[in-house]
Order: C-alpha cells, then structure tokens, then sequence
C-alpha cells in the first residue's frame, strides 16, 4: 500500500484545496497585507473565506511554508560554488548586554548566516565558520577584515588560502550591519 503524500495530511482538515491555502498563506509572506486585506482580495477573485480562516492558516501553516522556501533556498545556493563570502562581526547590545553579531553575507547582499556571541576569539570564530560551511559548503572566496580570529579558524578548516583582506573589501558585510548601528536594533 503507498504511503500517503505528507503534504496533503496537513491540509486535509482545513475544507479547503491545497492551491487556496498556498495562495493566501503567500499573500501573507510576501506582501505586507493585513488579514482583511488579503480577505478582500481573495474575495475579488471569487474565494470568499473570513480573516479569521487566513490567520488560522498563517499560523499553523506558516512556518512549514517558510521551511520549505527556505530548504528550496540553502539547496540552490549549495549548487553554486563560486561564491564570495564576507564575513564581519559588530558589537551590539542585547538586553543590556554587549554582545558580538557575526554574519556571513554573500556576494548579492544576502545574509547566509549569523551567530552572536560574548567573545571575539579563535574559538567563536571558528564555531561560525563551521556553522556557515556546514550549511551552505566551502566558498571559493572569503572576504574578511583584519580579525586575526578569522585566519586561525580558517587556517583550522583548511580554508585560509581562500581568504582576502583589504582596505575597502569588506564592505558589502559592512553595510549589512547598518540597521544595527543605526538603532534599528535586531
């Protein structure tokens, strides 16, 4: 006997098609809509459902769309070895306390990675390194400023041939980081 489709399980109680749930669900992803919102424009395309019924269905639905976007996303760009990463850390504040933000972004301004800290040392900056490798492969290229932390780590994973430093190199993780140093906060 064949294994039912683990997708179609979640919706099977909802009393609506799978296409419907996908598609208010992602209305609420993408654009910023309100609840009444997104009830009025299904309503305009002849599906007339409550804000109640599409916010049960972003809150239980939601997050397992997300993932999938998300496995969809690391499985795309894991296909793509030529990448050049820059990573960078910054000091912020997180409930009164100063922590370190490191944060691997990638060579369109997507932020693969990030990982907060208390220490800026070899060894939190070898735990980000792996995180970042396990999940999305070797670069061919990192972009780092002049931390000696990221050369010992690595140098660690056998990576340090593939890092470059310079003067203005950086910067796409530098501006990454503006919405932290402005007060906009995480």
């Amino acid at each position: 006997m064949p294994r039912p489709n683990k997708s179609k399980e979640h919706f099977q109680y909802f009393g609506s098609s799978l296409e419907v749930i996908r598609l208010v669900v992602m209305m609420c992803m993408k654009y910023p809509l309100s609840l009444r919102n997104v009830e009025d424009l299904l309503f305009e395309r002849g599906i007339d459902i409550c804000h109640e019924t599409v916010r049960l269905w972003w809150n239980r639905l939601g997050p397992m769309f997300a993932a999938e976007i998300r496995r969809k996303w690391v499985a795309t760009l894991r296909q793509h070895t030529q990448w050049r990463w820059h990573l960078d850390e910054v000091y912020v504040k997180i409930n009164g306390a100063m922590h370190y933000l490191w944060r691997a972004v990638d060579h369109e301004g997507e932020v693969l990675e990030s990982y907060v800290t208390k220490t800026r040392d070899k060894a939190a900056a070898l735990k980000f390194v792996k995180k970042a490798m396990k999940r999305f492969s070797r670069p061919k290229t990192v972009v780092t400023d002049g931390l000696r932390s990221y050369g010992a780590a690595l140098n660690e994973v056998r990576n340090a041939n593939r890092q470059e430093m310079g003067h203005w190199l950086n910067n796409r993780a530098e501006d990454s980081h503006q919405r932290f140093r402005c007060g906009g906060g995480l």
